[in-house]
């Protein structure tokens, strides 16, 4: 896994400007294709400008906060680069959440202008009634209806603005941007990352380990509201010169293999980064299309553990391996990895060059080979801080050190395996999932006593809730009833995908709720 080494950072650095710089000479190059069309470099290059220029004239103000609430488009990557061209920060959020989610998100960064997509306008609009945060300007992009006063649609928003032609006097450690990493209880954590560190994830993995080049094309799974999907389709492609194709839906097999085949824009992916979920998908899919009607030479997988049969499986069909890896929000990619020239299914691989990593007993110190440890590890893209959450970011960021959350075990060849969270924190389908937050929407329903929430795997070796529950003396309810009530108080996807009707639930004698007796019993059963 030799990397050449990066260009050390000066004291100025604006990572939006440092792309723009990188693409210079291929104004007339896709950049981004999304379903509406092409947006070349040099296109980008204008937009990104008029949009820091925009949100200057608003009155916003360096460091201070948009929130960026929109699907992938060519939109996205504008919005985002514009901020911090202009060292204004984006705050860029999930998708799939609830109006309370944003509302708190909203309150929680004091956001001065929103800049969202018109299928997620509703949802905005009501987190905006709900919260008693003032929202400056609302900023659409793609508008589904006619829009209000507050609001303006982002093209007349682009197109009446100059061009800012000089950014923003940053430095690598100023704010760039945050994203939102889930807790296992309480509300997300707003993860502050600087200028400089997407600058060290395209260039230790990006170019280090991917080895990706401007003749690709880059097609993400994982939206680039995820760390993941930001490195996968922004801070990676263009670090290089790459094109990359952006979807707005739901990444299904057939959406995914729409963009296989190059239905969209006409290009044909090279490299494709996925998560073990969607590859499940896409192998139990009737229409899996064949090896010669595909163009992928790379294929990544994060987000979740890969289970070693769906890597062999892709390899057999595609004749391509996937690379597995590990990365986190507070990393801001992956750290972890096996390489396109060692695959060792199984494993999350060893780690990327300029990443130690250490595993630590509950006493600090460090583990034996073969036994499992808490994953912690030293690099220059690890997050400033949570905003706001001074007793979290002392327990996450330790000296130079992160904690990850998640035990491994360290193998004879230096690899890595996972052996689980060190938390009850769940990654289902590449998400985490708190299952404090499952239990305490479930108890709600009137027919409930209690709930524990844990994870099991399926078929395919991916990790599913269940709950366990406890129905009042006299009462009922359906699998299907308590699954249509979680969906409707929190985002779908967290919903338990099994329920089963038990007479009470393993306790400490204090009370608290023995998750891990649930988890052995399940063993047993399977």
């Amino acid at each position: 896994m030799d990397a050449s080494t990066p260009t050390p950072l000066g004291d100025s650095f604006n990572f939006a400007q440092h792309l723009l710089s990188c693409n210079s000479q291929r104004a007339s190059k896709a950049a981004f294709i999304d379903d509406h069309g092409t947006l070349t470099y040099g296109q980008l290059d204008e937009r990104v400008r008029r949009v820091a220029s925009g949100l200057r004239a608003l009155g916003i103000k360096r460091e201070e906060r948009v929130l960026l609430l929109m699907h992938d488009c060519n939109d996205w990557p504008v919005s985002f680069l514009g901020a911090m061209y202009a060292g204004i920060v984006p705050v860029a959020v999930n998708t799939l959440l609830t109006a309370d989610d944003y509302a708190y998100m909203l309150e929680h960064s004091r956001a001065q202008a929103v800049l969202v997509s018109g299928a997620l306008l509703p949802a905005l609009t009501a987190a905006m009634t709900k919260s008693d945060h003032e929202v400056g300007k609302v900023i659409v992009s793609h508008p589904a209806a006619p829009l209000h006063p507050a609001e303006v649609a982002f093209e007349t928003f682009v197109q009446a603005q100059s061009l800012l032609n000089k950014p923003a006097a940053t430095s690598p450690d100023d704010p760039g941007f945050w994203l939102y990493s889930s807790g296992s209880t309480g509300r997300p954590k707003g993860t502050v990352h600087s200028h400089g560190n997407p600058y060290w994830t395209a260039e230790l993995y990006g170019k280090g380990v991917l080895a990706l080049t401007e003749r690709d094309v880059c097609f993400s799974a994982a939206k680039l509201f995820f760390a993941y999907g930001l490195g996968n389709a922004l801070s990676f492609p263009m670090s290089v010169g790459a094109t990359t194709i952006l979807m707005g839906e739901r990444a299904t097999p057939d959406a995914t293999f729409k963009r296989w085949l190059g239905h969209i824009g006409g290009l044909k992916p090279t490299v494709f980064y996925g998560a073990p979920t969607g590859f499940a998908g896409m192998l139990a899919s009737p229409d899996l299309p064949a090896r010669d009607a595909v163009a992928l030479r790379l294929v990544s997988s994060a987000g979740e553990a890969l289970p070693a049969e769906l890597g062999e499986r892709f390899k057999r069909h595609f004749g391509v391996d996937i690379v597995d890896g590990i990365g986190s929000t507070e990393m801001l990619h992956i750290f972890l990895s096996n390489t396109p020239q060692r695959v060792r299914y199984g494993t999350t691989g060893w780690p990327v060059p300029g990443y130690d990593v250490e595993l630590r007993g509950d006493d600090g110190a460090a583990v034996p080979d073969g036994e499992p440890g808490d994953l912690y590890i030293r690099g220059p893209s690890a997050a400033m801080m949570y905003w706001g959450n001074r007793a979290k970011t002392r327990d996450t960021f330790q000296g130079g050190w992160t904690k990850s959350g998640d035990k491994y075990l360290h193998n004879s060849d230096g690899s890595y395996t996972y052996g689980g969270r060190s938390d009850d924190m769940l990654k289902v389908s590449g998400i985490y999932v708190s299952p404090f937050e499952v239990e305490a929407t479930l108890v709600q329903h009137s027919s409930v006593l209690e709930a524990a929430v844990i994870g099991v795997p399926d078929a395919q070796g991916l990790t599913k809730t269940k709950a366990f529950v406890v129905l009042k003396t006299g009462a009922q309810a359906t699998e299907a009833e308590l699954q249509a009530f979680v969906k409707d108080k929190l985002a779908p996807y967290k919903y338990p995908r099994q329920i089963a009707f038990v007479d009470d639930l393993p306790k400490t004698a204090t009370g608290k709720i023995q998750r891990f007796k649930l988890r052995e019993l399940e063993a047993k059963a399977t």
